[in-house]
């Protein structure tokens, strides 16, 4: 499929994209690139890639697939680099978490999309981070959503869905501001609340026999607390204004219940969490279709 393809950032995601396109021989050769020249060597020790460059345009020179895996905050800085070495023959996409961010980093750099630039964000990960959490099976039965936009090139769009889909993911697409609207609520939203409620328990005088005596709905709910921290703050920033939205929300919900608790208000409290359980079980049984 591919002769060269540079994945820049060999982290959990690009490390899994590599595996996973070796393992489905869809290209050639791997190179990566990213900051840290002992993860780099790292990744070539457990065979993620086959060689590694400090330089973006070195690493991406020849090159006919590149895709950005490192956290959107700092995008723009490498389309930076990519531009001196742009080529119209190569498909350029990334993984980023946030679209309108990706495309508004694009415009800083060029002016505009490049037509051969297609956003992508596979909804697969861990709490585990590095390329020692990769895998060849990460995306598997996984979804990928793709946000082309109006000008992306049908060859490219065509190109990098059948990448995704010979990784093992299931392919669709929607708008950039849909995207970034539906995960702020479905993803970036939860994460924020792992992390908050963490460290609210945290700063408890009593915290020890409080982590003590979790049980393990404290320890499923805040599994995502363990995720990368530059990141998550990335994300947060990079789709601010669709997360405080659903911040928001979550707010007036919970002074709702508060107000019940306070009311001792037990037919309210039962109407707010039987349609939460119902909401979640057909969100299940969508998961088994």
């Amino acid at each position: 499929m591919f002769k060269k393809v540079c994945i820049i950032g060999v982290g959990l995601i690009g490390g899994s994209m590599a595996r996973a396109s070796r393992k489905n021989n869809l290209c050639d050769e791997i190179v990566g690139v990213g900051r840290s020249e002992k993860h780099l060597q790292k990744a070539v020790q457990l065979g993620v890639i086959d060689r590694y460059e400090l330089s973006i345009p070195k690493a991406t020179e020849h090159a006919d697939a590149v895709v950005v895996c490192s956290p959107v905050g700092s995008f723009e800085a490498i389309f930076r680099q990519l531009k001196t070495m742009w080529s119209k023959h190569c498909l350029y996409t990334d993984v980023g978490s946030t679209k309108q961010s990706v495309l508004q980093a694009l415009e800083s750099v060029f002016g505009k999309v490049p037509a051969n630039f297609v956003p992508a964000h596979p909804i697969a990960g861990s709490e585990n981070n590095g390329v020692e959490a990769s895998n060849d099976f990460l995306f598997d039965g996984k979804r990928s959503i793709l946000t082309p936009i109006e000008g992306t090139d049908d060859r490219s769009l065509q190109l990098c869905r059948e990448w995704w889909e010979g990784m093992g993911a299931r392919v669709s697409s929607m708008t950039p501001q849909h995207h970034d609207e539906v995960f702020a609520a479905t993803s970036h939203l939860p994460h924020v609340l792992a992390f908050s409620l963490v460290e609210v328990l945290k700063n408890k005088q009593d915290k020890r026999e409080i982590f003590e005596y979790a049980a393990g709905g404290f320890k499923d709910f805040t599994r995502i607390a363990s995720s990368d921290p530059e990141m998550w703050a990335d994300i947060c920033l990079a789709n601010g204004s669709e997360l405080l939205k659903v911040m928001k929300e979550l707010e007036q919900i919970n002074q709702k219940i508060s107000l019940l608790i306070d009311r001792k208000d037990k037919q309210g409290l039962l109407e707010i969490f039987k349609s939460a359980q119902g909401a979640r079980e057909y969100f299940l049984s969508l998961q088994t279709k």
